[in-house]
This record gives structure tokens, sequence and C-alpha cells, in this order.
């Protein structure tokens, strides 16, 4: 992936880049619930799976907004032209492992490769298949529960890619809703980044087929 190295005399959030760095946690999050009535409806016409789906609209909202795909390297920050999705996916046993999609494809495209690199990933049954991991957006599921919070790990020290999260499909007043939980570092992002990949999300999700 591409990417240029950002010009940190300009850059409008200077100060909160580096005070935000020397926290211990520097992480800041949201929950938030994502409407996606007329998405499961045309989904289900389509006939297309829903966590390869969904995974390919929050992979590409994330990249709609340039803090997501900033990463803090050394001092300075990097700004990817892409940031590919890292998955987990359930194992028959119980554990996980992780499968890296892309989807800066058109989305025809992107099932059938999404498929084959699931049943690969799955195979494999591997944790540490990344070559580089700093581009990478960690996307993940939790489809047993509708969480109104969640606490993701993070390594220390912090690293700066986004972790976005997804829960159990509920309806309320005749709306289908869906979690979605987002944890950036705050050196790189605030809430109203948050907002824009919420705001994003809606938009994919609603231009998708």
């Amino acid at each position: 992936m591409g990417y240029r190295e950002l010009d940190l005399t300009n850059y409008p959030r200077r100060a909160h880049f580096a005070y935000f760095r020397t926290l211990a946690y520097p992480y800041a999050g949201l929950t938030a619930n994502v409407d996606i009535t007329a998405f499961t409806a045309r989904r289900k016409e389509k006939g297309c799976p829903f966590f390869l789906t969904f995974t390919y609209c929050v992979t590409r909202a994330a990249n709609a907004v340039p803090a997501f795909r900033q990463r803090i390297r050394g001092d300075g920050i990097v700004e990817y032209d892409w940031c590919p999705g890292s998955v987990t996916l359930a194992e028959p046993d119980g554990t996980f492992c992780f499968c890296t999609l892309s989807c800066r494809e058109n989305f025809s495209d992107y099932l059938p490769a999404a498929e084959e690199a699931k049943r690969r990933a799955l195979e494999a049954n591997r944790l540490d298949g990344e070559t580089d991991e700093e581009p990478l957006l960690f996307l993940s599921s939790v489809p047993w529960v509708s969480f109104t919070q969640v606490v993701h790990p993070a390594p220390c020290p912090a690293d700066s890619n986004p972790r976005i999260l997804w829960g159990k499909i509920f309806t309320q007043e005749g709306r289908t809703l869906i979690p979605v939980s987002v944890l950036c570092n705050h050196a790189l992002c605030d809430g109203r980044h948050m907002a824009d990949f919420y705001a994003a999300l809606d938009r994919e999700l609603a231009s998708v087929f």
C-alpha cells in the first residue's frame, strides 16, 4: 500500500498528537447502533452473505475517513492511500483466525475473492499470517450478543490501528439494528472522526448493492 508522510508543522492536531501520545492508554472509542433495515432487505434479495458484505462496507467506510488511514511511525505520522481489513474468522473448535480482505475492488469482484481468502485462512488457522500489520484495520464481530459497550484489547506500547467490532443484530420499534464499536488512537482521531466513520458506513450500506 502506498502512503505519504504528513508535514507535522502544518498538521492541525499537532498539539493533540503530542499530548495523547504520552498517555499510558491513548485510545478513545464509541459504540453506536447502526440501522441496517434497508440493507438487510436488499442483502436477502441478493442472497449475499452478511459477514463478508458487512465487512466490505465497514472497511470502505473506514477508508473514507483519512484519520482512520493514518498511523504513528516513530515521531511522525504516515497516511496510507488504502487500509485493508484484517477480520477474525470463527473456527469450528471455538477459536478464531485472521483473514485480510482488501475491499478496494468492486463488490461483484470482492465476494468470490473474499470467499476464497476466507477458505484459505480457515484452513491455515493462524494468528501470525500478516507480514505488515501497520496499514491494517482490525475488524471483528461478536454475533452472539447485542452489546452497548465493549473493551478492546490493545498492545503496550500502543499502536494506532483502528479497531472496529460489531455485535448481534436486533430489532427495535420495527427497525433492524446492529451495535458497532470503534476504538482509535486519540493522538490521531477525535469523536468527530468517529462520527464521520458512522456517516460513511450509512452511505456504504445504502449503496453497496
